[in-house]
């Protein structure tokens, strides 16, 4: 798609990345929600946290875009990018979304949200008592092209990092890509509800085969990117995963691992807690898995 739909590409409340391409950044936590826009429609980048959160989407996109929402893409599980989607899928948009999902619900976000709507006073600023967990639609597990509303759209599944559910989208024509949270740019990258921080940094290493220099690139909270950042946070986690691997060889319990300081810079004692109670999991299952050659 050449240039901007829209005179002087000036979108109220909407910053336009790339052409035809628009992020909007909301409050709560600063997720990301991105606008593709095509001749005849516009694919939505991720849902929010609730079903008001989603209608305040949509109005957005109607009072912006003389456009109808035809498609929706979500880049991982989580409830801040997917607790939106029941309100898409009874309109019948089809929900585009890593084919995990399902299971990541039925982990993660499905236990969190019970205990949210069974006891609200253990969540009182999370809003959950009418979501419904609506898993994409249309399950994705390998490279795929599609075309919605005139606009060619590249969803290509990443390796586990930041969860086994993440799914980047890539605008090929206007190289732009909304990645999730395997990257972050207004805080550090988050661990925990099925992160897998020994395997993140290989994720993004595949990834950055994909990325050029000059594309940009929408991460799932904060401004938008470069291919520079990506390498730099790659960096990061590899340290946080070389902490973890080192700390398990030598044999320490849990308990008495403490953060190296470069670590604690960037991650709060909790986050970095988070990895390590993750990774050891990962590499104590993976010790005690049987060898084929018995």
């Amino acid at each position: 798609m050449p240039g901007s739909l829209l005179p002087d590409a000036i979108v109220p409340g909407w910053t336009e990345v790339a052409p035809g391409v628009f992020q909007r950044r909301y409050e709560p936590e600063d997720v990301s929600v991105g606008v593709i826009v095509g001749s005849t429609g516009i694919t939505l980048v991720d849902t929010r946290n609730n079903p008001a959160e989603a209608e305040e989407i949509i109005r957005d996109v109607r009072d912006a875009f003389a456009l109808p929402i035809v498609t929706v893409v979500n880049t991982h599980a989580h409830y801040d990018h997917t607790f939106g989607n029941q309100v898409f899928a009874e309109h019948g948009i089809p929900i585009y979304g890593h084919h995990l999902i399902p299971r990541h619900f039925a982990h993660h976000e499905g236990p969190r949200l019970r205990e949210v709507q069974e006891q609200p006073e253990c969540g009182p600023d999370r809003d959950w008592g009418e979501v419904r967990l609506t898993p994409p639609t249309v399950p994705v597990e390998a490279p795929l092209r599609i075309d919605p509303g005139g606009r060619t759209i590249e969803l290509l599944p990443i390796s586990a990092g930041h969860t086994d559910t993440d799914l980047a989208a890539l605008v090929p024509d206007a190289r732009a890509w909304f990645l999730g949270d395997v990257i972050e740019e207004s805080g550090p990258p988050m661990f925990g509800s099925g992160s897998y921080p020994l395997d993140w940094p290989d994720a993004l290493e595949g990834l950055l085969d994909r990325i050029r220099s000059g594309d940009v690139l929408v991460p799932g909270h904060g401004s938008v990117v470069d291919r520079d950042f990506v390498e730099r946070q790659a960096d990061r986690l590899r340290s946080v995963a070389e902490w973890i691997r080192d700390a398990f060889a030598a044999g320490r319990s849990l308990d008495d691992v403490r953060p190296e300081r470069s670590l604690e810079e960037y991650w709060s004692e909790s986050f970095l807690r988070s990895a390590l109670e993750d990774g050891y999991a990962q590499l104590s299952s993976a010790r005690n898995l049987p060898d084929d050659g018995a």
